[in-house]
């Protein structure tokens, strides 16, 4: 844990204008949330978040946030190639704002110099970041990344440790979102539509990934979803993103009349409401496990071995480990020493039978 130099924590006293960089999916933004909200209280201060499309939505449901920026950049993974001359039009609209300062989040496994250089190129006079490398001028104040070669923290805490460099005072470290009064009952008419009343007892089946390599295989999740109807007559709500519907719509008719298709049904803050209310959710590890802890929602997690950092936080879960093939790993190089480090040993897919028996000792505990 890093600790607050007197010297840096003075410089960024008067900081009132502070662009956060979070260019990742919605679940690493909601990780930051701790951090964030570290500097919003400690400064007293406006928050920009430079994020990308797939964690607008979520953006806008936390509080600290004041002003979002979404942006393609060349640096992180995108569908197709974004123009040149769109990041010199980002850096010239950053430079125009007048931004005091910028921290900038990252996984252990991204470069953060390409950001650093656009902070730069922008004028941002105080730049932060964890850099493996050496920034030299690219960043005013920045730690020594450790990780993963030395230890390994939470994201949230390692998000933590570096505004804590700059005297940021922590008060809380929950994830954090504010849903409107409307969101559930937009979603309970939603359910309605879908066939189920979600104001009945439901589980949450999600199998939707960002990336295949950390799925959870089809037939064993309609599995799954009769065991648990077996075991406990419940309704099951099988979600997913619009461009899942085709695999939500199979789980669910593999599954029976208890199961319900809601692949695209709902916003983000719906879903997130949605989450809220059910008995539990069973998911992959995705952005959905991140919302889930953002309203403390007990949950069992299908944790393909990726990253160590990204299990969910504060809120009780079960989580079931499993091994991504090794012709479907990155070539990553720092990932690559993850794998072979702390993934060094097989763990089997978890079983149907398993993951019920998750379920169980979740639901147990909230009786």
């Amino acid at each position: 844990m890093e600790n607050s130099d007197p010297k840096l924590a003075e410089e960024w006293l008067n900081c009132k204008n502070i662009l956060c960089i979070r260019a990742d999916h919605m679940g690493d933004l909601l990780m930051s949330t701790p951090a964030i909200a570290a500097l919003k209280s400690t400064f007293d201060c406006k928050i920009t978040v430079l994020t990308s499309s797939k964690a607008e939505d979520v953006a806008r449901l936390i509080p600290e946030i004041d002003r979002i920026i979404v942006a393609r950049l060349p640096w992180m993974k995108l569908e197709k190639d974004p123009e040149p001359a769109a990041l010199q039009q980002l850096i010239t609209f950053i430079h125009d704002q007048y931004f005091d300062a910028c921290v900038i989040f990252n996984v252990y496994s991204q470069n953060i110099l390409p950001a650093a250089m656009m902070a730069y190129m922008a004028g941002i006079p105080l730049r932060l970041a964890y850099s493996r490398e050496n920034p030299y001028h690219l960043l005013s104040h920045w730690l020594p990344d450790p990780e993963p070669y030395f230890y390994m923290v939470h994201q949230v805490e390692r998000d933590l440790d570096l505004v804590r460099m700059i005297g940021a005072t922590v008060l809380n470290k929950s994830l954090r979102l504010q849903l409107s009064p409307e969101s559930r009952e937009g979603a309970i008419v939603k359910g309605s539509l879908l066939g189920i009343d979600l104001n009945n007892p439901y589980i949450i089946l999600h199998p939707g990934v960002s990336e295949d390599k950390r799925a959870y295989p089809e037939e064993l999740w309609i599995s799954l979803g009769k065991l648990l109807v077996a075991q406990r007559g419940i309704r099951l709500l099988i979600t997913g993103a619009a461009d899942e519907q085709k695999l939500t719509a199979g789980i669910a008719a593999g599954i029976g009349s208890f199961a319900f298709s809601a692949g695209g049904a709902f916003t983000i803050e719906e879903f997130t409401a949605v989450i809220s209310s059910a008995q539990t959710l069973v998911s992959v590890n995705t952005g959905t496990v991140h919302l889930a802890a953002a309203v403390h929602k007990p949950m069992v997690v299908l944790y393909a071995q990726t990253n160590p950092q990204h299990s969910p936080w504060m809120v009780e879960h079960q989580l079931l480990e499993y091994s991504i093939p090794k012709f479907k790993q990155s070539r990553n190089q720092v990932i690559r020493f993850v794998n072979e480090y702390y993934y060094s040993h097989e763990v089997p897919i978890p079983s149907v039978i398993e993951v019920a028996e998750a379920v169980k000792k979740i639901l147990e505990h909230q009786e």
